[in-house]
């Protein structure tokens, strides 16, 4: 984890990526933006700029090119792959879910609300 609102200058302009990470077996930084909706195919130009910004001032020389993910409430395969077809950075785009449970797979890996919410006290 690099930072939240990654902040990007351009010039006289600001820009924040939602979430910056690294990924250190494939060596490369990770832009993710996160969309409360549908996605929108003009996210892609918007990636894609945050790429070219990233590669060029925040890459170090031995990294791999930054790779762009963006998460959507939903999508449309179609238009996701009409709006992906010209790109020549690696851009995913993937829907996310939101549940009131955690599936049984994850239980028992990550702590409870409870367990979360008293570590929390502790540290106030």
């Amino acid at each position: 984890f690099i930072g939240s609102q990654y902040r990007i200058q351009v010039e006289d302009e600001e820009y924040f990526i939602d979430l910056l990470l690294f990924h250190r077996a494939i060596n490369c930084l990770i832009a993710v933006e996160l969309k409360i909706g549908k996605f929108l195919p003009e996210y892609i130009g918007k990636m894609q700029f945050y790429l070219a910004q990233l590669d060029d001032f925040v890459k170090q020389p031995h990294e791999n090119p930054s790779i762009g993910i963006i998460l959507c409430k939903s999508r449309n395969k179609t238009i996701v792959e009409y709006a992906l077809r010209e790109s020549n950075k690696p851009i995913g785009v993937a829907e996310y879910k939101i549940v009131s449970t955690l599936p049984e797979k994850l239980k028992g890996k990550l702590p409870s609300p409870e367990e979360i919410s008293k570590l929390l006290e502790e540290i106030k």
